[in-house]
């Protein structure tokens, strides 16, 4: 009974550690440790199951991000966030669980302090009450309130983001890498932002540039200069982080792409290179 209990939470609390930690490894690891705990606390008779495993995975993730946090600042080239089939991230059934675990939307989290992207998350995705919040972190409701709206101002940054539905993202995404394969170039330069930016994580598995790429110049120059290093290739499009992106093979080696669109176009593109972080991306 008590494993049934635990496993009827387990979607829920690996959606939580995901959008905690940006590595669906990491959060299977987080919710495991917490399930080793569950029993005991249920034998007490937890009153509230659900805050009481939400607030065990969060404080696990929070030790987590502070010692991830030295690591990605040692990583080769820019860290990105472990992309995760759709249907791996627990209930998708509200704006703000979708919008959270967007891929842009975890990769903007990267700037964020442990402690706000915690807030961030409770807030945003599962709506929890401030006093839980405050109890996690050890702080006051008035310091979780003041944080949240920063951390909300400083990850919406002023843009209305994910407005395509999916078969829109879809074609953009689609007329993007045909315009790349065929060297359209203004066509290419035409699905872009004027200050696009394209991120590549390689991190010293594969070849990949070192420095975000900024400016629609750069991205397509950046583009272009990978489809001529690698002429043949295959893709297909898979469903991850809630929206449609690009699987792609070139010359034997896998990558996914995955693009944020502003205005119907196309303003960031992540090209996720590290094999050893596309193990939960669709077969």
């Amino acid at each position: 009974m008590e494993t049934e209990s635990f496993e009827s939470y387990r979607p829920l609390l690996l959606g939580l550690a995901y959008r905690l930690l940006g590595s669906m490894s990491d959060a299977e690891d987080v919710v495991q440790e917490a399930g080793a705990g569950w029993p005991a606390a249920d034998r007490a008779g937890t009153r509230e199951p659900r805050a009481f495993l939400f607030a065990a995975v969060t404080r696990l993730a929070l030790d987590r991000l502070g010692s991830a946090r030295a690591a990605r600042e040692a990583y080769i080239g820019p860290w990105l966030p472990e992309p995760v089939a759709t249907d791996a991230l627990g209930p998708l059934d509200t704006a703000g669980l979708r919008d959270t675990v967007a891929y842009p939307t975890l990769h903007l989290m990267e700037r964020l302090s442990p402690p706000e992207r915690v807030v961030f998350v409770l807030r945003e995705a599962f709506d929890v009450p401030y006093g839980d919040v405050a109890r996690i972190l050890d702080t006051t409701v008035t310091s979780c309130r003041q944080m949240h709206l920063r951390t909300v101002r400083r990850v919406a940054a002023g843009r209305d983001r994910f407005t395509l539905s999916e078969d829109a993202h879809a074609k953009l995404l689609t007329q993007f890498l045909e315009a790349a394969q065929s060297g359209d170039l203004a066509g290419l330069a035409g699905l872009l932002t004027d200050d696009a930016v394209a991120w590549s994580d390689g991190g010293g598995r594969a070849r990949a540039a070192l420095r975000p790429v900024a400016g629609w110049e750069q991205v397509v120059a950046f583009v272009r200069g990978l489809v001529a290093r690698y002429p043949q290739g295959t893709s297909r499009l898979v469903d991850v982080n809630g929206r449609p992106a690009l699987a792609v093979t070139l010359d034997g080696a896998d990558q996914l792409v995955i693009i944020d669109v502003y205005d119907d176009c196309v303003d960031g593109v992540y090209a996720v290179l590290n094999r050893d972080k596309l193990a939960h991306i669709p077969a």
